[in-house]
């Protein structure tokens, strides 16, 4: 693992139910965790929610070899071919274990990204951002603590990937007036999304 990417993980223990979860900068408002979780359970090994779609595969099986080769724990939900399917349904396999901290990050490939950031953003709690440069990258982690990067595997190449990979991994959200305006966000997914105020 890059030392970035090392020094990224840097911790404070909180717990959620029986599991601990890695934060940078501890905790917001109501006590709650301020957002910027690294490193779930499994003695803070970074997991991170892997699919794509027929036109992300070829990108998606460079991915997970990568994300492997930095000591990152990947689940991979498909697709295993390049037989035509549908991204939605793998946009919400991913973005559902996310969203229930089943994972730290999500990775979603399809042709521009766009498909599956639009599907991802459906799940409640999700922040997705189709990011196929580096610049996209930092800003959607720094200012708006992206939780699920889409790319586009008719878009970038591998090196493309990996730097784009590297700085999303090793950018932590910035807080302060960002994370006002990301409880903005969420209290728009909560007034619109009535069965979690049951």
């Amino acid at each position: 693992m890059n030392q970035s990417l090392n020094a990224s993980i840097e911790v404070v223990i909180y717990a959620i139910g029986s599991c601990p979860v890695e934060l940078k900068g501890g905790l917001g408002k109501h006590g709650r965790p301020s957002g910027r979780v690294r490193g779930l359970q499994r003695g803070g090994k970074m997991k991170i929610a892997l699919a794509a779609d027929h036109a992300g595969f070829a990108l998606k099986e460079k991915i997970r070899e990568y994300l492997k080769s930095k000591g990152l724990e990947v689940e991979d939900h498909g697709p295993s071919t390049t037989e035509r399917v549908d991204y939605p349904d793998f946009a919400e396999k991913v973005a559902g274990e996310v969203a229930a901290t089943q994972a730290d990050y999500g990775v979603l490939v399809c042709g521009t990204g766009i498909g599956m950031m639009l599907a991802a953003n459906k799940v409640p709690g999700i922040r997705a951002v189709a990011a196929n440069d580096t610049i996209s990258a930092r800003m959607a982690r720094e200012h708006n603590n992206a939780n699920v990067l889409t790319l586009g595997g008719r878009m970038i190449d591998e090196a493309s990937m990996h730097q784009i990979v590297d700085t999303w991994l090793s950018t932590p959200f910035a807080g302060g007036r960002h994370e006002l305006r990301v409880e903005k966000i969420d209290a728009i997914d909560q007034r619109y999304h009535t069965e979690k105020r049951a």
